[in-house]
């Protein structure tokens, strides 16, 4: 019966995710067969796996950096926020419905059983279960029906670690509180702290380790420095965070538009990973200027997104790029908002009924009330690709000119195009997500541009992206290994059940 570990967090954001990473790492380093677990996800990153079920990406890469395939019972419950109101609830990796949060409130108890059991299947599969908690387990007003922090610790009789982010500041305070607001039982079960993005001199810190270990009486088992690692970010947060000026040293401008709903940003990431690329957010008010590369990412709400575009006026600035003769290339909801009309008369996504969309493709989406959950392998011109579908609606291409055709859904034989491209190939949309992460047809695709550009081409093709994660896995391990007393952290793991 496998071994578990608990890591929660004083905030959202405070490395959690990374930290789950990087111990998954670590123990798959150490011949252990480790596996990341998140009762409860709130994210509009998702992911579809082998059998065609979504979970949270967070617990994808931290299922590559343990070198397994992601298992969508790694990630239970999977909000997915479609208003300020209410989240799309995934179980399992299917859809159950719309919910408030009273309501979700109320229906967790429900969950309880059937997350208890799907982790119990796990720890029998494995030797370590590596879980994450949720936010900061000191949510008082929520923690009587707690299913992602203290609540999921019990029912795993897990030890926790609690990290702390000290670049945010105030970090000794956030580590008293988080742990005096907890009931004696909960405090218990915290057996280490983790700092998290330190800056400076180590030795200046020192005093206050020793005395925040005093007033909590729980070992610091580690600081963290502050490091530069491209691994995928969870949720929006990240975009707070993210590059929003072009980098002139690089050849090729590539902006991907902040929409008010937007999901998957993590399709971009690989791009990060171009020598040539200099990629940025636009959100309103900053300056769209004329990138090479307009991306409209994927959105929870394309309704609410056309309205966005269209009242910020970022609308008529991308339609400015277009008569510039500049790419424009949509994923999904980004693809959807290409087209000539958005129709949604169920009331899938709104209430808004019909919208006209940017009109840059000849298509017309009409949204379903089924969701298309798939993974896929499909042809572009001579590449052979991989990619995932997340969506409600479905797209009616009048001119035929389609971006790829799908040979394989969830590993059985289809021939279904995708897609759409403009007469002048400028134009192009698609629902693949992870289109990017395709190293060979993305530097195809970023040649084209620079050829455009009167640029030299690069013939070099980029380590394959999962070697590429795979590098920066070992170097998160590295990291940690040279910061945190890893000793201790078997020892957590190995100590008698807790039950208290």
């Amino acid at each position: 019966m496998g071994k578990s570990l608990m890591i929660q967090g004083t905030a959202s954001d405070s490395g959690k995710s990374i930290l789950v990473a990087g111990l998954c790492r670590i123990f798959y380093q150490d011949g252990l067969k480790a596996l990341p677990f998140k009762s409860q996800n709130m994210a509009l990153n998702s992911y579809i796996t082998m059998k065609g079920q979504e979970m949270g990406r967070a617990q994808v890469f931290q299922a590559e950096a343990a070198g397994i395939e992601p298992d969508v019972r790694m990630n239970p419950v999977l909000l997915k926020p479609t208003s300020d109101r209410k989240s799309q609830v995934i179980f399992n990796g299917e859809v159950l419905c719309d919910m408030d949060a009273v309501e979700y409130h109320e229906f967790k108890p429900q969950l309880i059983e059937k997350i208890t059991g799907l982790y119990q299947e796990l720890v029998q599969e494995n030797d370590v279960i590596v879980l994450e908690g949720a936010g900061s387990p000191a949510e008082i007003n929520l923690n009587s029906r707690d299913i992602a922090n203290m609540g999921m610790a019990k029912i795993a009789d897990a030890p926790v670690i609690l990290v702390a982010d000290i670049d945010k500041g105030g970090v000794f305070a956030s580590i008293y509180g988080t742990i005096h607001l907890l009931e004696p039982a909960e405090r218990a079960r915290i057996k280490g702290i983790i700092i998290n993005k330190f800056r400076g001199d180590i030795a200046l810190l020192d005093p206050g380790l020793k005395m925040i270990e005093d007033l909590t009486d729980v070992p610091v088992i580690g600081v963290i420095p502050y490091a530069q690692l491209n691994i995928e970010d969870e949720d929006s947060v990240a975009l707070t965070k993210v590059n929003r000026s072009y980098n002139p040293q690089k050849d090729l401008d590539i902006a991907v538009i902040g929409l008010s709903k937007i999901s998957n940003f993590t399709d971009f990431k690989s791009l990060e990973s171009e020598p040539d690329v200099s990629i940025r957010y636009v959100f309103p008010g900053d300056q769209l200027g004329s990138p090479d590369i307009l991306i409209l990412p994927g959105s929870k709400n394309t309704l609410e997104d056309c309205l966005y575009l269209k009242d910020s006026g970022m609308a008529k600035e991308i339609q400015r790029v277009r008569n510039e003769g500049k790419m424009i290339f949509g994923i999904c909801g980004g693809f959807q908002l290409l087209g000539k009309m958005l129709h949604d008369p169920h009331q899938v996504e709104s209430t808004h009924g019909s919208l006209k969309g940017l009109a840059l493709l000849n298509i017309e989406t009409y949204f379903e009330a089924k969701k298309t959950t798939t993974r896929v392998e499909a042809k572009i011109g001579e590449e052979t690709i991989h990619g995932y579908e997340i969506h409600m609606g479905r797209s009616e291409n009048y001119e035929k000119q389609y971006f790829a055709e799908l040979i394989t859904a969830n590993g059985k034989k289809i021939s279904r195009k995708d897609g759409a491209v403009s007469s002048d190939k400028l134009v192009i949309g698609t629902y693949l997500h992870g289109v990017f992460d395709n190293s060979a047809w993305r530097r195809k695709l970023l040649n084209q541009v620079r050829e455009a550009k009167g640029l030299s081409l690069i013939k070099e093709v980029a380590i394959p992206y999962k070697e590429y994660k795979n590098q920066q896995y070992d170097k998160l391990a590295d990291l940690i290994r040279k910061n945190v007393d890893l000793e201790k952290i078997y020892q957590i793991m190995n100590q008698e059940e807790i039950n208290v």
